[in-house]
């Protein structure tokens, strides 16, 4: 049984295609295939734009595949998806608002940080330097392999 997951930020540029990119490369580490990763933003501001280019430079530099054309979460999401992870609280209700969460969802909506003992949520660093997408790019990779010690088990 393939393994769903939708990773959400704001605009689809930054957070969310980073940890897109890095929960398929973490899982493909540990020899997972039966996943599916996709990235969306809540907002529509982006749609249709390739990643940030500083978003694409971290990848890069680790070596982590990312292609990604940015969308914005839709209603079928909530039923073709078994998790959804958001990067931040804001995130997260808006998702609780979201009309698709009210029609038949069968996904896990959760803070991807609540994977973690410290529930912290991913800042976005679309206002600050390279810095802050490392940042992004270090807690994704602490994020992904948490979320997939619970859902496909713990690293061997």
């Amino acid at each position: 049984m393939t393994i769903s997951v939708l990773v959400v930020c704001l605009g689809n540029i930054c957070r969310s295609p980073i940890g897109e990119a890095v929960l398929r490369n973490e899982a493909l580490k540990r020899g997972i295939t039966n996943i599916h990763v996709d990235s969306a933003g809540t907002a529509a501001a982006f749609i249709g734009e390739d990643p940030d280019e500083r978003t694409l430079e971290v990848c890069g530099t680790k070596s982590v595949p990312i292609s990604h054309s940015a969308r914005q979460v839709r209603a079928s999401d909530f039923t073709s998806f078994d998790y959804i992870l958001t990067a931040d609280g804001s995130n997260l209700r808006a998702l609780e608002r979201h009309v698709g969460r009210r029609e038949g969802s069968k996904a896990v909506v959760r803070l991807w940080g609540s994977y973690l003992p410290d529930n912290k949520p991913i800042q976005d660093p679309y206002y600050g330097g390279l810095d802050g997408f490392t940042e992004v790019y270090e807690q994704c990779v602490k994020l992904s392999n948490a979320f997939l010690d619970q859902v496909a088990g713990k690293k061997s």
